[in-house]
């Protein structure tokens, strides 16, 4: 399903870049990066957004992309990336993927041994987004 995941930090430093295939990680880098300006825009356009919708939708898609984007009440930002072609994916599966990761990031986040603000290096964490990557 999807190509590309990443879990990116309040301050916009990323904590979790997964990408499909590590040729093109630098692509998916950049494409991360870029869409992370459309997710500050959107944020500030909609400051009276019910804050229980964490869901932002799709930011932008190129020829090959569509990148997806979900924030956090504490402004972590996870962006997905899939590709276009995938015209079988519905709304209703994106959210799940949103809020799968969620719940693994929230499992990361609650563990003693995690130090707020670092990269995120849990197994668990990683073996659930491998899951969402291949559509498992």
């Amino acid at each position: 399903m999807a190509v590309c995941v990443a879990v990116i930090g309040k301050d916009n430093s990323p904590k979790y870049i997964l990408c499909l295939n590590p040729n093109q990680e630098l692509q998916f880098h950049y494409r991360v990066h870029t869409s992370l300006d459309v997710v500050e825009e959107k944020l500030k356009t909609t400051g009276d957004r019910d804050v229980r919708e964490l869901y932002i939708g799709q930011l932008y898609s190129t020829e090959e992309h569509k990148i997806f984007g979900y924030v956090t009440n504490t402004r972590i930002k996870f962006i997905v990336v899939v590709e276009s072609s995938s015209t079988s994916l519905r709304d209703n599966e994106v959210r799940m993927m949103f809020r799968n990761l969620h719940a693994a990031y929230t499992d990361v986040v609650c563990n003693p041994f995690y130090i707020p603000g670092d990269p995120i290096t849990s197994k668990n964490f990683d073996n659930t987004v491998r899951r969402i990557v291949s559509g498992n």
